[in-house]
C-alpha cells in the first residue's frame, strides 16, 4: 500500500533551519520563514506556541539571498528590498534579519539598509499565528492547531491555550489581531535616511507552568575545557559545532539545579536515561561536571516499586521523562510520564559513575550516590532477568510500552539473517558486556567508598557474578555464518542466538567481556564492508535479508553508535581501526556542515560523495554531538 495526501506522515528534517536553546527551538525554511513544511514553528517543550511567521515589506518582495549561523541560537537571514531601489545592476537596499532563541524567549531584529541617496520609507509587516498544538502529532503527521484567546495593546499581544500562552512585544509597532482570530500582525513604519540603516525588533515570551524541564542558567564549562587547535582542520571544525550544540541542549528539572544533556530536538527536549548517560560518558575527556549532575538527577528518580505499566522496578533507572503521557498511535504505543522500559539505563548508569570517579569527579559526590549505585547493582543481580537464564533481558508487560527496549527501539529492530522477527524475552548481546564491566565497576567501586558489603554486592561476589556471566555468553551467543563468527545480537525467548551481523556487538569492544583475540574478530567484521559504509559502522550488515540503507536500525548509520565502536576499539588498544572509524565519522560531519544528524542511509562512501541524509533524523543530537569528543580523544591521542 503507497501513502495518500491522506496519510500521516512524519515531518522530513533534513532541509529545515534550526535555532534552538533547550527547551526552546525555532524551526524554519532557510530564508527565516515559518509555516510552509510541517515542521515550522516556534516550540517551547512538548507545545508548539507558534505556527507561521512571516516577514513582509509594503514596497517590495524581500529575495532572500544568504543565510548564516552563528551558534546553536542564533542566525543571521539576509535579503533584498529591489522594489525600493534604483535602476542601476548594484543592489543598495539590503534588509538583515536577526533571530536569536533563549529558555522561553525567540528574538528577531530586523535591520533595512540602503546606500540610495534618497530617504527610503516604508512598512514592515509581521505576520504570527499561533497554534498551541502538540509536539507529539507534529511528529505523527497529525498535527492541529487549538483554539487561542489573544488580547492586544498598541505594542503587544498575549495568546492562551489551556496552560500554554505566550506574549508579543512588537516596540514601535501596531499590533492587531485579538479575540479568537488565526492571526496577529504587527506593523513598523520605517524610514531610512540616505546611507543609513533603520531598526525594528520583537520578542516572543513563551510560558507553560506544566513543563518538568528547564534550560540551564550557567554556560558550561566542558566547552571551555576543549584543547586549542588540534592537527586536524575538520575535527575543529566539527568540534565548534558540536560544543556549541551540547552547550544548547543542557536542561535541568523543573526543581533542580542539576544538568544534562536532552536527547536531541525536535522531539527530544527531555530526560532520557539512556541518551543523557551516553552523551555525558562521551563527553568525559573534557570534564565530568554533566556525567556527575546526571548521575544525580536519575538516581533522584530510580526505581523503588513494581509496577508493571511505567516498567518500574526497584532500582532500575529511568528511560525517560515528559509531563504527560506520550502517546504514538500508529505504533499503539502509550507511555506514562515516567517510563523505566529501558534494559541497559541500569548498568549505563554504574558504569558513568565508575568512569566519572576516575576521571576526577569529586569523591564526595561519589560516596553521596552509593546508596544509589547498591540499588542499581541489585537490580541487575535480582530483577534485570526476568526469566532466570542468567542475562539481562526485557520484554514489555504492560501491552502498551516500547517492544524493544534497547537503543536500537523500534519494532522491527531485532531480526534473524533471514529477516523474521525475534521472539522476546529479548537479551541484548551489549547489555550482557554493560553489565559484565558494570559488576567489575560496581565491585571496585563498592571497595572504594562501600566498607563491609556482604552477599551478592561483596566486591569478590560481584567479580565471580561477572565471570560466571562472561562464560555463560561466550558459550550462549556466538554463532557462525557465511560471514563468519561473531556473537549474535541478542538471545531470543528460546535461547537461540539471533544471528544477524549487527554494530550491537561493537559495543562489547573493551567491556572486557571478550577476550583480545575475539575483539579483532569483531573488529575484523566492523571494518569490513558489509558493516563499514566509509562514513560510519551500518546498524546492520548487508548481507542481511533485512538490510535496507534507510532502515532505522536496519541499515542506516547512528553516529553515536559508530563513535561508541571507535571508542571500544580504542580502549581495547586497537587503535588503527580506531583512528580508520574516526576517519569515517570526519568525513560524515564534513558533509552534514559539521551539524550531524542521529542518522544516515548506510549508502557506501564509494557510491555517493555527500552521506545521504535520513531525511527525519534528528539533529542537533546529543550523543551524536558528543561523537566529536569521541574523534578527538583518539585522533589527537
Amino acid at each position: 500500500m503507497s501513502a495518500t495526501d491522506d496519510t500521516p506522515l512524519q515531518p522530513l528534517l533534513d532541509d529545515a533551519l534550526i535555532v534552538l536553546r533547550a527547551p526552546t527551538q525555532v524551526w524554519s525554511a532557510r530564508d527565516g520563514e515559518l509555516g510552509a513544511q510541517p515542521i515550522d514553528g516556534v516550540y517551547h517543550g512538548d507545545v508548539r506556541h507558534v505556527r507561521s511567521l512571516r516577514l513582509s515589506c509594503r514596497d517590495s518582495e524581500v529575495e532572500w539571498i544568504s543565510t548564516a549561523a552563528h551558534g546553536p541560537s542564533r542566525a543571521v537571514f539576509g535579503g533584498l528590498l529591489r522594489g525600493l531601489d534604483d535602476a542601476t545592476p548594484d543592489p543598495k537596499v539590503r534588509l538583515l534579519r536577526e533571530r536569536a532563541v533563549m529558555d522561553g524567549a525567540v528574538t528577531e531584529t530586523w535591520t533595512v539598509l540602503s546606500r540610495l541617496t534618497e530617504p527610503v520609507d516604508t512598512v514592515l509587516t509581521l505576520t504570527l499565528e499561533p497554534d498551541f498544538g502538540s509536539l507529539h502529532d507534529v511528529k505523527a503527521g497529525t498535527a492541529a492547531s487549538q483554539p487561542a484567546e489573544m488580547t492586544t495593546t498598541d505594542a503587544a499581544a498575549t495568546a492562551r491555550s489551556a496552560d500554554q500562552e505566550f506574549t508579543l512585544r512588537a516596540p514601535g509597532a501596531t499590533v492587531a489581531g485579538g479575540g479568537r482570530g488565526r492571526a496577529l500582525t504587527a506593523q513598523w513604519p520605517v524610514r531610512v535616511e540616505p546611507g543609513g540603516e533603520a531598526e525594528v525588533s520583537f520578542t516572543i515570551e513563551l510560558r507553560d507552568p506544566t513543563l518538568v524541564v528547564h534550560g540551564a542558567a550557567e554556560p558550561w564549562s566542558g566547552a571551555g575545557a576543549r584543547p586549542g587547535a588540534t592537527s586536524h582542520p575538520r575535527l575543529d571544525r566539527w568540534l565548534d559545532v558540536a560544543l556549541g550544540d551540547l552547550d544548547a541542549l543542557r536542561l535541568t528539572l523543573a526543581d533542580d539545579d542539576d544538568v544534562f544533556f536532552a536527547a536531541g530536538a525536535p522531539w527530544f527536549f527531555t530526560l532520557f536515561g539512556r541518551d543523557s548517560i551516553w552523551a555525558a560518558r562521551l563527553v568525559l575527556p573534557l570534564g565530568a561536571g554533566v556525567a556527575a549532575s546526571t548521575l544525580r538527577v536519575l538516581a533522584a528518580l530510580q526505581g523503588d516499586q513494581h509496577d508493571p505499566a511505567t516498567a518500574q522496578e526497584p532500582g532500575k533507572i529511568l528511560h525517560e521523562l515528559r509531563s504527560s503521557a506520550l502517546e504514538l498511535p500508529n505504533e499503539g504505543v502509550v507511555l506514562p510520564p515516567r517510563y523505566y522500559g529501558s534494559v541497559d539505563s541500569t548498568p549505563l548508569w554504574v558504569c558513568l559513575l565508575a568512569d566519572a570517579w576516575r576521571a576526577g569527579m569529586p569523591e564526595p559526590e561519589v560516596r553521596e550516590l552509593i546508596p544509589a549505585l547498591r540499588r542499581a547493582l541489585h537490580w541487575i543481580l535480582d530483577f534485570g532477568d526476568s526469566d532466570g537464564d542468567g542475562f539481562l533481558d526485557y520484554i514489555d508487560r504492560s501491552g502498551r510500552g516500547l517492544a524493544n527496549q534497547g537503543w536500537k527501539d523500534s519494532g522491527d529492530s531485532i531480526q534473524w539473517r533471514d529477516g523474521r522477527l525475534a521472539e522476546g524475552p529479548i537479551a541484548l548481546c551489549e547489555v550482557q558486556g554493560y553489565a559484565y564491566e558494570a559488576a567489575l565497576a560496581g565491585a571496585d567501586l563498592l571497595e572504594a567508598f562501600g566498607g563491609a558489603d556482604e552477599g551478592a554486592l561483596a566486591p569478590a561476589a560481584l567479580r565471580e557474578w561477572a565471570a560466571a556471566l562472561r562464560t555463560r555468553f561466550r558459550e550462549a551467543y556466538w554463532v557462525q555464518t557465511p560471514e563468519g563468527r561473531y556473537p549474535g545480537i541478542a538471545l531470543d525467548r528460546h535461547k537461540r542466538p539471533v544471528d544477524t551481523l549487527t554494530s550491537n556487538i561493537g559495543h562489547l569492544l573493551g567491556t572486557g567481556i571478550l577476550d583480545p583475540d575475539e575483539e579483532r574478530a569483531v573488529a575484523e567484521l566492523l571494518l569490513g564492508g558489509s558493516m563499514s559504509s566509509g562514513y560510519g559502522i551500518r546498524t546492520m550488515s548487508t548481507d542481511a535479508d533485512g538490510y535496507w540503507p534507510l532502515s532505522y536500525h536496519g541499515g542506516s548509520v547512528w553516529v553515536h553508535d559508530t563513535a561508541i565502536v571507535a571508542q571500544g576499539l580504542h580502549r581495547a588498544g586497537l587503535d588503527d581501526a580506531a583512528r580508520v572509524v574516526a576517519e569515517g565519522l570526519l568525513a560524515a560531519a564534513e558533509g552534514f556542515g559539521y551539524r550531524v544528524p542521529e542518522l544516515h542511509a548506510g549508502d557506501p562512501a564509494t557510491e555517493t560523495s555527500v552521506p545521504t541524509p535520513y531525511p527525519a533524523a534528528c539533529r542537533p543530537q546529543a550523543w551524536s554531538a558528543a561523537a566529536a569528543v569521541v574523534c578527538l580523544e583518539i585522533l589527537e591521542d
